[in-house]
């Protein structure tokens, strides 16, 4: 069998592409995703640091993001910061569909000056977070680093992915949780591509996820 022989998956008609709103009482958060973007992000979330997270994973996931979210700022970041990281995953999963002819797992390991971290995962439709990270310090700027693990629980909950994350080295706290997000969206960039051998079959021997 040549290359030639496999069945083509014409990308051009398939869009990746969804929006979601979510109303609480504590936050409005409205996420649009493309998962065959070119890294382009518009984040305006009221926590700076998050924003620049989100871009983090926009770039080096190539995916186009569009994120707005009004929160109870005045109470302190956590809604906004979990809400925001489930209304991705929801659009995340929209955008994935049925997850036919997806690659399905990732892994990568991200340098970032004196921190390594390594993100392995996979969009099997189980939500599993295995988080590692030892980070110093209580705070970088005004975030609170303990919201990281939050908003990754967000994510993988209401994405239904398998997130792995592991921390091989690193005594600085921007640099870990940065390191991090560049992982997980090189990971993420991996897991989501098609494979043209597919041909648009459920990436499982079950055949459903």
């Amino acid at each position: 069998m040549q290359i030639s022989d496999y069945p083509e998956i014409n990308l051009s008609s398939v869009s990746r592409i969804a929006s979601v709103h979510r109303v609480t009482g504590e936050t409005d958060v409205q996420v649009t995703i493309n998962l065959d973007g070119t890294g382009k992000c518009t984040a305006a979330t009221g926590i700076p640091f998050l924003d620049h997270m989100l871009h983090q994973i926009s770039s080096h996931g190539l995916i186009d993001l569009d994120i707005k979210a009004k929160g109870d700022w005045e109470i302190d970041d956590h809604h906004t910061n979990e809400d925001v990281g489930i209304t991705l995953g929801q659009a995340l999963h929209q955008a994935l569909g049925d997850r036919k002819g997806i690659v399905r797992f990732g892994n990568f390991l991200a340098p970032l000056d004196e921190a390594l971290i390594q993100v392995a995962l996979d969009f099997s439709g189980r939500p599993h977070l295995s988080y590692g990270l030892q980070i110093p310090t209580q705070r970088v700027g005004t975030y609170d680093t303990q919201l990281v693990r939050e908003f990754f629980v967000a994510l993988v909950n209401h994405s239904q992915m398998t997130l792995h994350i592991r921390q091989l080295d690193g005594i600085n706290s921007h640099h870990i949780i940065e390191a991090t997000f560049k992982a997980f969206a090189r990971a993420m960039r991996m897991a989501i591509e098609v494979d043209p051998r597919r041909a648009g079959t459920i990436p499982s021997s079950k055949g459903v996820l």
